[in-house]
Parts: structure tokens; C-alpha cells; sequence
């Protein structure tokens, strides 16, 4: 312990400015590691997601980001004309989330309202903790109840069976809920056009929709939900017939693309964002593998004599690689205990915040994500003290210890 003291005061410690720059360069470059690796676990799971999507046939619709959209114009007889057009012609996955509800819940949050058909619902796959999965052959009626699927955060005070009376934003009159089941855990849906950007469903309530749920919903709902609309198994002359129909009824310009079109977009810049990463963490070892060698090779050259006396009484190179390896696992620990704790407290703050999109669950507050590139963080910083301490030692051998000898 006393020759370890000694090292980290006298030798990666002596030079202050030099100390505080390597921690602070290794702590950057494990949080752009953990950042990365992060990024890549949540679009491999988009990835995951989407594929019952990735289909020969199936086409998502995509706003024209260059066509002038004035949706003041829009009538109710004009999209349920287009919505009657895609009864006759196609099978097709809805989804609308974002009605936001407020009801009595434990935890005081906001609610969203999923609203998905019965093509979207089997395409993802939901895992549930408890309960059956939505029916989508129900009837509309004040006196009738919506077989309906909720959060895990929303189970401890809507246990299966209970019924939730709401205001419903999309059919703009009071409807009755008969919560059915509770999706696991930290359920998730995935942007088609950005992977790794999710929101959470811990504080959602998926409403099944049929043919005649769409046909009272009001306006907004039947606009959002062509924006994302998932036509199923056709062509791409039928796909064209149908933005035809939609520009000429509605105004609204729509492109129409495979998932695979939408993936090759997404990898454009997403691969190009993690060459960037790439060259960074590169330099920062460079710099981290530089400042290191010269900080200790200046402190040793200046405590030559102290080193030269210990290296007489029985210090050998072999204790000196362990010395070594302890104080940059020292470090390595410091700065994973920093890049732990940020993310906890952003997970946390979500709560605190009442964020209901990115609420989740998880040990400490990290999520399988997060516990996942923290282990990337270790690997590379393994990877990193072994490239920084053996090229130390192999300078230091070569520093000659006569001159302590003469000292």
C-alpha cells in the first residue's frame, strides 16, 4: 500500500494539470463509448421491432416534407372518403398515439392514448404480464365497454377487470374501458424512420380500433392516422392509385416507401454519425495513451532516485504493471460510477418531470439498454488501460536507472 501511495501522489499525480486532464479525457471517451454503444442496442432493437413490417409488398405512408399541407382545408367527408377507399382496396396497420387523457393514476402521470387496429396489433407482437390480448370485434355505444390494454404503471390502480371512465379525444364523447391485460414491462414503440428514438408505453392505454371506431372518430384522429399508415401486401401501382386519391381529396401530398426504403434512409446518416463517433474515440485514446506516457515518464525522470531505491529493495517491473493497472482501475471505476449515476439521474428525472413517454422500469433506474452499454464501457476501458499501461512500462524500461544509481 505504501509503494501504491507513493506511485499516485509522486508519480500520476504530481503534475496536476496532466493528472486531472487524462481523468477527464477518459471520462469523456466512456461516455461517448456508453452513448454509442447505447444508441446501436436501441436501433438493433427498432430493428427487431419493425421487421414484421419488412415485407415485400407493404408500403408506410410518409408525408411530402416539400408539399404545402394545409389541413385547415380538411373535411371530415373527405377523409372518410379516403378511409372508405382503403376499406374497398387494401388491408392496412393504424396506429395513432398521443391523445393525451388525464385520469386518477398512482403516480399522478399523464396518460396517452394508443389507438391500433387489429393488423397493426399482430404485426408487433406485444408481450403481456397478465390478462388476454385485445379483441377488435366490439360495438360502439355509450352503454357498451372498450376491451382495452394498459401499462405496467397504470396496473397497480387498474387491475384487470377494472373499468376506466374517460373522455374520449378521438370519438369526442364519453366512453367506458375494461382494462383486459397489462403489457409487460417496458414495452416500447420504435420511429420507422429514426430506430433508435423510442417511446415508452408503462403509462399508455392501447384502444383497439375496427372499421366503425374510425368512421365516428373525429378529424384529427383519421388525419394522424394516415400519416403513418402501414399499407399491407399490394403493389406499388395500387400504392400510387392510392396517393392519387388522398392528394386529389384531401390536399395532401403522400409518399409511400417499404421499411427497407425507410431503413436505408435511417442508415444514410446514421452509419456517417457513428464514423464520427469512431474518430473521436480514436483521438481521445490518442490523447488519453499520449498524456499518460509523457505524465508519468516526466514524474518518474523527476523521482528517478525514489524509483531506482525501490527498484534495489525489491520492486520489480511485474509489481510495477499491477501498481499501474490498479490506479487506472481506480480511474476507470471513478468514471463508470459518473456515467452510472447521469444516467440514473436522467431516467429518474423523467419521473420527476412526468414525462410518461420515457418513464421506465428498472434496477436502479437503468433499463437492459443501459446495463448493456455500461458493459460496453468496461470492455473499452480494459481495452484502453492495457494499450496505456504496457506502453508506459515499455517506455520506463527503457529510461536508464544507472542515472538513479549515480542520484
Amino acid at each position: 500500500m505504501k509503494i501504491f501511495k507513493f506511485f499516485v501522489s509522486k508519480i500520476f499525480l504530481r503534475k496536476v494539470i496532466p493528472s486531472i486532464s487524462v481523468i477527464l479525457l477518459i471520462c469523456m471517451s466512456n461516455y461517448i463509448t456508453y452513448i454509442a454503444a447505447r444508441t446501436v442496442i436501441s436501433t438493433f432493437q427498432g430493428y427487431q421491432e419493425t421487421r414484421g413490417l419488412n415485407q415485400e409488398g407493404n408500403f408506410i405512408a410518409n408525408l411530402d416534407p416539400n408539399s404545402v399541407a394545409d389541413f385547415g382545408a380538411i373535411e371530415a367527408k373527405g377523409t372518410q372518403k379516403v378511409y372508405d377507399y382503403l376499406n374497398s382496396h387494401f388491408d392496412y396497420a393504424f396506429y395513432v398515439d398521443g391523445f393525451m387523457v388525464s385520469i386518477p393514476n398512482s403516480y399522478d402521470m399523464e396518460i396517452s392514448l394508443c389507438y391500433m387496429n387489429e393488423s397493426y396489433y399482430a404485426a408487433n407482437q406485444f408481450e403481456l404480464l397478465q390478462g388476454t390480448d385485445l379483441m377488435f370485434d366490439f360495438p360502439l355505444g355509450e352503454d357498451k365497454e372498450i376491451p382495452v390494454l394498459i401499462g405496467k404503471g397504470l396496473s397497480e390502480t387498474y387491475p384487470v377487470g377494472s373499468l376506466i371512465n374517460i373522455d374520449d379525444p378521438a370519438l369526442n364523447q364519453a366512453i367506458t374501458l375494461k382494462v383486459q391485460g397489462v403489457l409487460k414491462g417496458n414495452e416500447y414503440h420504435s420511429n420507422f424512420y429514426a430506430l433508435n428514438s423510442k417511446s415508452y408505453y408503462i403509462f399508455s392505454i392501447f384502444v383497439p380500433v375496427n372499421e366503425e371506431f374510425i368512421n365516428h372518430a373525429n378529424l384529427g384522429l383519421q388525419v394522424n392516422g394516415l400519416m403513418d399508415i402501414v399499407v399491407l401486401q399490394t403493389t406499388e401501382e395500387k400504392i400510387l392509385d392510392l396517393s392519387e386519391v388522398i392528394q386529389d381529396t384531401l390536399g395532401l401530398k403522400f409518399n409511400f416507401f417499404s421499411q427497407q426504403d425507410n431503413y436505408e434512409y435511417f442508415n444514410e446518416y446514421y452509419f456517417h454519425s457513428l464514423k464520427i463517433v469512431a474518430v473521436v474515440s480514436l483521438i481521445l485514446l490518442l490523447m488519453i495513451t499520449c498524456l499518460s506516457v509523457w505524465n508519468a515518464l516526466v514524474s518518474i525522470r523527476l523521482m528517478l532516485k525514489d524509483l531506482t531505491i525501490n527498484l534495489l529493495v525489491g520492486l520489480s517491473y511485474s509489481k510495477l504493471r499491477k501498481i499501474f493497472y490498479s490506479y487506472f482501475g481506480i480511474v476507470f471505476l471513478i468514471n463508470l460510477v459518473i456515467v452510472f449515476s447521469f444516467t440514473a439521474m436522467n431516467r429518474y428525472g423523467c419521473w420527476l418531470r412526468k414525462d410518461a413517454t420515457f418513464s421506465t422500469y428498472g434496477l436502479f433506474g437503468l433499463i437492459g439498454m443501459d446495463w448493456l452499454a455500461l458493459l460496453f464501457v468496461v470492455v473499452s476501458d480494459i481495452v484502453i488501460g492495457i494499450i496505456v499501461v504496457e506502453i508506459m512500462l515499455r517506455k520506463i524500461k527503457k529510461v536508464p536507472i544507472s542515472l538513479g544509481v549515480l542520484q
